[in-house]
């Protein structure tokens, strides 16, 4: 299982004017993402866009940096994958994907911007932007993990 995780909005409220305040969520993530050990990470937020995987990682736990294995192209290097999937965000996880040595792998997305993703998407958990991944979050989060059998 892969989940593809986006920061502002869901590691934090977006807007986030306050510093300290980045990544007050990333404990409960951690969380639950020690209670699925089999779920590894692949950054889908813009911040892969200025910082590389290592630096991305740093802001983790050594437990779950472990579990970082990579980060999403850009949807504009991907003209014709675009075209056919028609949603930004979710551009760049086909094409991971489909960079990937397991394009079949099941996969969710956590992020606050629906408009990003297909309408109704199930792989989707999406947070509120102003709170974040909040228990709500949280709870559909392992709701979606426990139904795949992770």
């Amino acid at each position: 299982m892969i989940l593809f995780l986006d920061f502002d909005g869901v590691l934090h409220p977006e807007p986030c004017y306050d510093k300290q305040s980045f990544f007050c969520h990333l404990p409960r993530l951690e969380n639950v993402l020690r209670d699925f050990p089999k779920v590894r990470v692949v950054i889908s937020s813009t911040w892969r866009e200025t910082r590389s995987l290592s630096e991305i990682q740093f802001f983790f736990s050594a437990d779950i940096s472990s579990r970082i294995i990579g980060m999403t192209p850009s949807w504009r290097d991907f003209p014709d994958l675009l075209e056919v999937v028609g949603y930004q965000r979710q551009t760049e996880v086909e094409a991971w994907l489909r960079g990937s040595e397991e394009p079949w792998i099941s996969w969710l997305a956590i992020d606050d911007k629906a408009f990003l993703f297909k309408p109704f998407l199930p792989n989707l958990v999406k947070t509120n932007s102003l709170v974040g991944f909040d228990d709500d979050s949280e709870l559909r989060l392992r709701q979606k993990l426990l139904a795949v059998g992770i």
